[in-house]
């Protein structure tokens, strides 16, 4: 134990004595509920520690300030995630542990959640939303997010793990050279990427002799993508417009969409447009994270992806499917393999903290912290799943033995 915490424990600086009794009733109120929590500490702005629960603390929640206090009080998660990036409060210790206290929290802001899942889109249509929204994450400098995805591919989903302890650059090359075997791509191939990212699959697909055209509403990944296409010489193109508005008289071999789908909550739409666009024979890559559609809590909504990005809900979209004459070849689970590459991209970004903190600001630094770690811990909870899936477009006529 902290010998700090351990002396102080059960000291009560005044002014705080009521936030420290409530949050101890409220990790009490978690132990009798059987909610696996491990002890923490609290430390007051005045410099005075207290322990939460019995044991050593795996971590301590560092209050600077009275604004820190005030959203602990609170026990609103917007609140408090909004306090840690503004500096009011600080995490020392095991950051994952420090997420599994979310069970103590609420999150009422169901105004905002309605206005920006439902109103808006309907007001503005889902297209124009999304060229707004886009730019609440995507239109960060890219070379923050160079600093902390796989040196290889950038894949900006997740990777393919056989094992915990692979790098990331392992497994997001297995999870690229696993899609295009699944589709049946070979070079001279026509290849629909959805959302290109950081020209992940355009350079990957591309120095194979894919013919990559990669759909983007993000005018900084468009503009990062063709410097690549230029720079390498590579067979491919870049066109700034929505998915739901592309079309093209010229059919695709393949579509893929890694990580997109959660952000096209039209399933129906979306589909349509995939039989619109493959070849008979052709077949689609998709993944995505997975579970109740609609259920992103506002620390998400509001300052990591705006507007009504949504998990892939398994049951919607194989409804939608069954409207196409597109069938799922594969579906699988792919929980594990995001929660490893939440903590890896974590773990990256936490080793590079000085780096970004000089150049974007301590608040991007824990946005994004809080970000990764609250998506890993999703996962390893369960609150959150993942799934690829691969579809193809039936060829007309009967089926080849």
């Amino acid at each position: 134990m902290n010998p700090a915490i351990e002396q102080q424990a059960s000291e009560v600086s005044p002014g705080y004595s009521r936030m420290i009794s409530s949050v101890r009733n409220r990790h009490k109120s978690l132990e009798e509920r059987k909610v696996p929590a491990k002890p923490f500490g609290i430390t007051t702005p005045d410099g005075h520690s207290h322990l939460i629960g019995a044991g050593s603390p795996a971590f301590t929640v560092k209050l600077v300030n009275d604004k820190g206090k005030a959203a602990i009080e609170a026990f609103d998660e917007l609140a408090i995630a909004e306090a840690f990036m503004n500096g009011d409060l600080d995490i020392e210790g095991e950051m994952l542990q420090s997420l599994r206290y979310r069970a103590m929290l609420s999150d009422p802001h169901p105004l905002m959640y309605l206005y920006s899942t439902f109103v808006e889109p309907l007001l503005r249509g889902q297209v124009s939303s999304d060229k707004r929204w886009i730019q609440s994450h995507y239109d960060i400098d890219a070379a923050f997010f160079i600093l902390w995805l796989d040196k290889k591919i950038r894949g900006y989903s997740h990777g393919f793990f056989e094992s915990d302890e692979e790098t990331l650059e392992v497994g997001m090359e297995r999870k690229f050279r696993y899609a295009m075997k699944a589709c049946n791509i070979k070079a001279g191939d026509r290849v629909l990427d959805i959302g290109g990212g950081w020209g992940s699959f355009v350079e990957f697909a591309g120095t194979q002799g894919v013919r990559v055209t990669s759909v983007t509403i993000s005018k900084a990944s468009e503009d990062y993508m063709n410097e690549i296409i230029k720079r390498k010489g590579l067979p491919c193109e870049v066109v700034r417009q929505h998915f739901l508005e592309y079309r093209s008289e010229a059919k695709f071999d393949a579509i893929v969409n890694f990580g997109v789908t959660e952000h096209l909550p039209d399933y129906n739409r979306t589909v349509q447009n995939y039989a619109r666009l493959l070849k008979p024979g052709g077949r689609v890559y998709l993944d995505a994270y997975s579970g109740e559609r609609h259920g992103m809590p506002s620390f998400i909504t509001k300052w990591i992806y705006e507007g009504n990005t949504s998990p892939l809900c398994i049951e919607k979209y194989t409804a939608a499917l069954a409207k196409t004459p597109l069938e799922i070849i594969e579906m699988q689970n792919d929980r594990r393999n995001y929660f490893l590459t939440c903590k890896k991209w974590a773990e990256n970004l936490e080793a590079v903290r000085d780096v970004v903190v000089a150049k974007w600001g301590i608040h991007l630094y824990q946005r994004f912290r809080l970000y990764l770690w609250a998506a890993a811990n999703s996962f390893d909870l369960g609150t959150l799943c993942a799934h690829h899936m691969v579809l193809e477009l039936p060829r007309s006529g009967p089926l080849s033995e």
